[in-house]
């Protein structure tokens, strides 16, 4: 038989470590969840940038809505502003079915974005413009 379910996502696992670095890393995530500003979290590839999101949204007033991550540099330049904010069907060549944005889907909770300077300068202040309003 096959399952027409959508695999379970696995738990975000818990952040733990008692190294002065993650002490203040843990802290910074206590004091900044409730705020409800958006937060930059810098870091190499590989560091950790994502779980950390996690755990600042199970600690924020929008754990009960989606948390919804996205690789920026998976998604090429062309596409990424129809990626971000959705398109209607027909509203572009090739445009088959109408789409939801990140923005959208992560509506209430939190948008993550990986890897954001990978996208071209003009689409970064784009973004940028986005957050300011």
């Amino acid at each position: 038989m096959i399952s027409t379910e959508a695999p379970a996502l696995p738990r975000p696992r818990p952040m733990i470590g008692k190294s002065p670095a993650m002490r203040f890393l843990l802290d910074r995530i206590h004091r900044f969840a409730p705020l409800p500003w958006p937060v930059l979290l810098l870091g190499e590839t590989g560091t950790g940038k994502e779980v950390a999101a996690h755990a600042l949204h199970r600690r924020s007033l929008r754990r009960r809505n989606p948390f919804v991550a996205t690789n920026v540099a998976a998604i090429p330049d062309a596409l990424f502003e129809s990626e971000l904010f959705g398109h209607l069907r027909g509203a572009f060549t090739g445009a088959q079915n109408s789409r939801t944005g990140l923005l959208e889907s992560a509506n209430g909770g939190t948008l993550f974005l990986d890897e954001i300077h990978s996208l071209a300068p003009s689409l970064q202040e784009k973004l940028l413009r986005v957050l300011q309003e």
